[in-house]
């Protein structure tokens, strides 16, 4: 029960259905005033101009309010005109008590209305008590003119004001705040007029000093265009100070009810709007998704034949200059496309989030730019990379391996050709004709002693053999001169053998013929000759080149130097026998007269011979020592290399895992609102991002390692490569889970579900996620009335979930079922209802209806997408809403 004090003095009560305050006013008078003079005349020309507006549709009206009421007749026709319903039969008597018994059917049907009058009897209005006859129009006025108003949640006074207010808004000079003295200067009255009709008045033109001319300019606009009387009196609003607020407040009305089809109108226009404008927005995230998918795509199509030609090179130089240009690509290429493809996905996620949550069907890429495929494309591209960078460094050992061999092979095979210069034609020579029995005997030891040498040639040349057999096995680039030249050593090695079975042969025929032989000289050419050829042995594994990659395989070279050291004294002993036979010789040629300058028939080396080969053999053996040494020295320069990598790596890759196992825990566990936890996931994307300098400074640790050549590490499970996918998972991991908590929060946002929801729903997931229990059983926890639901219910709700068949419920798939069922969202059918109402009701809306009623890009919008009206009843130019409609949301296609 709300008490009212009403401005003319009089006191009533009224009893409301619904708890409205829209009688409550802002000023309380004292019932015993008396009523304003000035409010009491307003008040007589707005309501019986009001009474009339209704009663002229019956054919009537009254021209004095206290008095043309009193029977009570016109009073009862009045309530049946504005209410639609039927009174009860009125008396026609014209005794007092039958004007009362009319006034009191009158009275009775206001308070069935739920309105209680108090101090208001029908004996007051039969006596024409003018205060109690206001007050009850002014009931009447509020019960079926403003109660029913109702804007954005405030109703009766409250929405009429409100109303007023945002009408008026855009508007210059306008300030509504009551119904009084914010309507004194006429251009709020203007203001409404120009809103709704813009061509009855010319609102620019307006001066806010001439406040009759714009009062007297909207009653005459809205009594001649908008079928509203004129109510008041423009200089009686001027004049008063505070005029009164009932007369505006039923005129305004009046307007109200007036514009209230437009309202409508306009309601449905931005419905339409804002459908439009959400529809747009994601036609435009799904041409940028197309857009970056595609140049993603394109450029691991131009770097995957890039890293798929494995053309080997002829030279370190040019495979280094591959390897180069592989880091340039893994330092400089690579990691902004791996940012792309990250924020690709958390695009894609976050535009089917927002077709889920407007009821929009899922976006399907063009053919070949799904995730999917931008995935497959990315795992092929990696593998060939990885695919790339092995066979860089199997390509750079294998060159490394065939120029130690080549230079190998020319140092042997000069050697060789040296050694072998002029053996055919001294093998050729028929020097035994002439010579002495001694000088045969002389040539055949001789030619055994070359046969001693010839035989210890035979590894050399199995070894160039050997050599140039693996240089054609590893696909060297020379190999054709290479075997060239083999071919060459191996027909003159042929060709000695020849010659030298011959020459013996020769030599046995004519060794009849000669019987002495000087057995010094024979023993100085047998020890000789061995011993010439291990000094030159010797000599070629002092300069042999060598290739080492640990500590264990030089120190290993080392340790054969040094026992080659310690045979040397064994071997001067050698050297100063042989030399001893030589010296011998020599006395014994002088004791017999000889000359002492005898050549040795036996063998070309001389004692000199062997002083020069020994001196060098001593000469290289601290040369040998010193290279050895620096070889020492980069090995170990290499191992600490190792160490570095490994120390650092040891920590990283850890690090690394610790962090994925903390993003993991961080989306499981519920410690607080999904706003704490993007905070903490943060913090971690912070520290991940701060820890990047670690990674870097590895990276060059592992470029040190790879110009070393240094290709193995004992001292860490973790290579590079490792790091680097642990690290770019992890950054794909902290991206995708604060991409998967703002999704979350989008979708709280949108569908307005609390955090202890979210927070419920994410508990029960976890727990029957974690008992692998069955999804339905998660429902029924939640919402115990899907128990109910039959096995149709049941298969509608996992063709929801689990689209795919897939078995699996993701926990996004889970919120966006929880919240579509527990929500309310746009519907094709409020669309069309929506698009009806523009059509004023015809199945079809034509261009100009479409251009009148929404802005211009939406409209546009519309006419370009919305088929033509196929129906019989259709106009040239009608539009189909409704298959537009149900198209918007994948009900139809257009």
């Amino acid at each position: 029960s709300t008490s009212v004090d009403y401005n003319n003095g009089y006191t009533m009560q009224m009893q409301e259905q619904q708890n409205n305050d829209y009688t409550i006013q802002d000023d309380e008078w004292d019932r015993d005033l008396l009523l304003d003079p000035a409010w009491e005349k307003q008040q007589r020309k707005t309501f019986t101009a009001w009474c009339n507006s209704h009663l002229r549709k019956a054919g009537t009206g009254i021209e004095n309010i206290e008095e043309d009421f009193r029977n009570g007749l016109k009073l009862m026709l009045l309530l049946e005109v504005i209410s639609g319903e039927r009174l009860p039969k009125p008396d026609r008597g014209k005794m007092r008590f039958h004007k009362i018994a009319n006034v009191n059917k009158a009275l009775e049907y206001i308070t069935s209305k739920g309105v209680k009058l108090v101090s208001i009897g029908a004996e007051e209005i039969v006596d024409g008590n003018i205060k109690m006859t206001l007050g009850m129009i002014w009931t009447i006025i509020l019960r079926f003119a403003i109660q029913d108003i109702s804007v954005e949640e405030t109703s009766a006074k409250e929405g009429l004001l409100l109303w007023c207010q945002r009408k008026t808004a855009p508007y210059r000079n306008v300030n509504v705040q009551n119904f009084h003295v914010n309507w004194k200067d006429g251009l709020a009255l203007c203001a409404l007029i120009h809103r709704h009709r813009p061509d009855l008045i010319d609102y620019a033109k307006l001066n806010k000093d001439d406040p009759l001319g714009n009062l007297n300019l909207a009653f005459d606009v809205a009594e001649k265009y908008l079928d509203i009387p004129k109510m008041l009196d423009a200089e009686d609003i001027i004049n008063s100070p505070k005029p009164d607020e009932r007369a505006i407040m039923t005129y305004v009305s009046c307007f109200y009810h007036a514009f209230a089809g437009a309202e409508q109108a306009e309601t449905a226009a931005n419905r339409i709007c804002t459908i439009l404008g959400v529809n747009q927005e994601n036609e435009s995230l799904m041409e940028e998704y197309e857009k970056l998918a595609s140049q993603l795509l394109e450029w691991i199509r131009r770097m995957t034949p890039w890293l798929e030609n494995k053309s080997p090179e002829t030279t370190m130089a040019a495979m280094r200059g591959k390897l180069e240009d592989f880091r340039d690509y893994r330092r400089q290429h690579k990691p902004p496309k791996v940012q792309e493809k990250c924020q690709l996905e958390i695009n894609f996620n976050t535009l089917q989030t927002k077709l889920r949550i407007s009821n929009r069907p899922a976006f399907m890429p063009s053919e070949g730019r799904m995730v999917s495929d931008i995935t497959s494309a990315w795992t092929g591209l990696e593998q060939a990379e990885k695919g790339y960078e092995e066979w860089l460094l199997i390509e750079i050992r294998r060159l490394e391996r065939l120029n130690h061999l080549a230079e190998k092979f020319q140092m042997k095979a000069t050697s060789h050709q040296g050694w072998s210069v002029g053996k055919d034609s001294v093998l050729s020579q028929k020097d035994y004709e002439s010579c002495s029995l001694t000088e045969v005997r002389a040539l055949l030891r001789k030619h055994e002693a070359f046969e001693s040498d010839l035989a210890a040639h035979q590894d050399r040349v199995e070894q160039i053999a050997a050599i140039a057999q693996e240089l054609n096995e590893l696909d060297y680039h020379a190999a054709s001169s290479i075997n060239e030249r083999c071919q060459g050593i191996c027909d003159q090695w042929d060709q000695l053998g020849t010659l030298t079975q011959k020459r013996r042969e020769n030599l046995e025929r004519t060794e009849k013929l000669l019987e002495t032989i000087d057995q010094l000289f024979l023993e100085f050419s047998k020890r000789s000759a061995p011993f010439n050829n291990w000094m030159e042995g010797a000599m070629e594994d002092l300069q042999d080149m060598f290739i080492v990659h640990t500590v264990d395989d030089i120190q290993s070279l080392i340790s054969a130097h040094d026992q080659f050291k310690a045979t040397l004294p064994e071997a001067d002993c050698e050297r100063q026998a042989i030399l001893s036979i030589y010296t011998e010789v020599q006395k014994i040629a002088q004791s017999y007269g000889i000359s002492p300058n005898l050549t040795n028939p036996y063998s070309d080396i001389t004692p000199t011979e062997i002083g020069l080969k020994w001196d060098k053999v001593k000469k290289l053996v601290p040369q040998r020592n010193s290279i050895l040494q620096e070889e020492l020295a980069r090995q170990h320069a290499n191992e600490r290399l190792r160490r570095q990598f490994a120390a650092q790596a040891n920590i990283i890759g850890p690090w690394i895992q610790t962090r994925m196992e903390e993003i993991g825990r961080s989306s499981v566990d519920i410690g607080g609102s999904l706003e704490d936890q993007m905070s903490q996931l943060k913090q971690f994307e912070q520290v991940i991002i701060n820890y990047k300098s670690n990674i870097d400074k590895l990276e060059g640790d592992h470029q040190h390692i790879q110009e070393s050549l240094v290709f193995d590490n004992k001292h860490t499970n973790y290579t590079m490569e490792h790091i680097r996918v642990g690290w770019e998972q992890l950054l794909t991991t902290i991206a995708r889970t604060i991409n998967e908590i703002e999704t979350q929060i989008l979708t709280r946002d949108a569908k307005g579900i609390s955090q202890q929801q979210m927070n419920e729903f994410r508990q029960s997931f976890t727990h029957f996620d974690r008992v692998l229990c069955p999804f339905v059983s998660l429902c029924i926890s939640l919402c115990p009335s899907v128990s109910l639901c039959g096995e149709s219910e049941f298969a509608r709700i996992m063709s929801l979930v689990d689209p795919n068949g897939s078995n699996k419920v993701t926990f996004q798939t889970f919120v966006d079922f929880m919240t579509r069922e527990t929500s309310d969202s746009d519907t094709s059918e409020q669309v069309l209802a929506s698009f009806k109402i523009l059509a004023a009701d015809k199945p079809f809306i034509l261009l100009e209806e479409l251009r009148r009623e929404l802005p211009p890009e939406q409209a546009e919008y519309c006419i370009s997408r919305m088929p033509l009206y196929n129906g019989p009843d259709g106009v040239p130019g009608a539009l189909d809403y409704t298959a537009f409609s149900t198209a918007l949301y994948g009900e139809s296609d257009l």
